[in-house]
């Protein structure tokens, strides 16, 4: 089923969850125990992120550095496909700019086709550590309007190669992403808007967030959105805080912001242990008025842990 069918249909939020597939060489052991506790909770769909490939410099013997070009978490199709068969719950593959041609994209996209994956989320994704800014692929998308535009082209018959005959329609629900605290690329909030029209006037179904910490951010990101012309469900992202440097650090990778009463209360814990509490109890307290806000859905972003996303959603759920 396609996450804008489960969202159009369903008459109260609903509840997804977003992993990380496994690291080469490991197996999808724990990945199945998180999806194992969560079940539970009647989960409408579960987000699998893609990673693109990175860049290593080992040093050979001699004083010699090595450059090479590494995937950490392959798999994400495979997974993606194992998961929506094994648990029979709509999973949404992220596919992504950075790391892929456009004729790697078309063929993970007829593969996802023929697994029987009819929901994509479409992100530009991030650079390499060792650019300054993100740099495409040679015959790759630089934004994910782009890569919006080629799904669209695919769902309309439109391969990339014009000599192909008798092309097969494929059928997907597309989501993009949105910043209600402003992507950090962007120079103002506004040109960000403008860009997310963009995507979602290319052909995107839904919007998903990047994650916030304060629900006014979220509500003012909707009205802003919707006067500029934007129609889609915007589902907020919610990422309960596991760890005390996380008020530290999650700002500085993602720029956002953390309300200074969060803020003052994970500053108190004295352990990690004691701030996952703090966090999953904020978590909670959005969740809960968000549900009270009639959001389409509530996604939480896990990173392969579950034990607070399971507190989060036997709370609200």
């Amino acid at each position: 089923m396609k996450v804008i069918d489960i969202i159009q249909k369903s008459e109260k939020t609903v509840f997804s969850f977003e992993l990380l597939p496994p690291l080469k060489g490991q197996n999808a052991e724990k990945l199945y125990r998180t999806i194992d506790e969560l079940v539970d909770y009647n989960p409408q769909y579960i987000n699998i992120t893609t990673h693109r490939d990175e860049v290593e410099f080992r040093e050979l013997p001699g004083g010699l550095m090595e450059k090479r070009i590494v995937r950490k978490r392959p798999g994400t199709v495979a997974i993606a496909a194992a998961i929506q068969h094994a648990y029979k719950i709509p999973v949404v593959p992220h596919v992504v700019c950075g790391g892929f041609t456009r004729e790697e994209t078309e063929n993970i996209l007829l593969d996802l086709n023929f697994l029987g994956v009819k929901n994509v989320l479409a992100l530009r994704g991030d650079g390499l550590k060792s650019q300054s800014a993100f740099m495409p692929e040679n015959q790759g998308h630089s934004h994910a309007k782009e890569l919006v535009e080629q799904i669209v082209n695919l769902k309309r018959g439109k391969y990339l190669d014009p000599e192909i005959k008798n092309n097969t329609p494929l059928d997907f629900c597309i989501g993009v992403a949105g910043y209600p605290e402003k992507h950090f690329e962007a120079s103002n909030l506004e040109i960000d808007l403008l860009n997310l029209k963009e995507k979602v006037d290319a052909g995107a179904d839904y919007i998903v967030t990047q994650m916030f910490f304060d629900n006014q951010k979220y509500y003012d990101f909707v009205d802003r959105c919707r006067a500029i012309g934007i129609t889609v469900p915007i589902i907020p992202g919610i990422k309960p805080l596991a760890m005390m440097n996380q008020i530290t650090v999650l700002p500085k990778l993602f720029s956002i912001d953390i309300p200074e009463v969060f803020a003052r209360e994970v500053r108190k814990c004295k352990s990690n242990d004691e701030a996952r509490m703090v966090g999953t109890e904020w978590a909670i307290e959005q969740s809960r008025d968000l549900i009270a806000h009639k959001v389409p859905c509530l996604h939480i972003y896990t990173y392969g842990i579950s034990d607070n996303t399971r507190q989060i959603a036997k709370a609200v759920i």
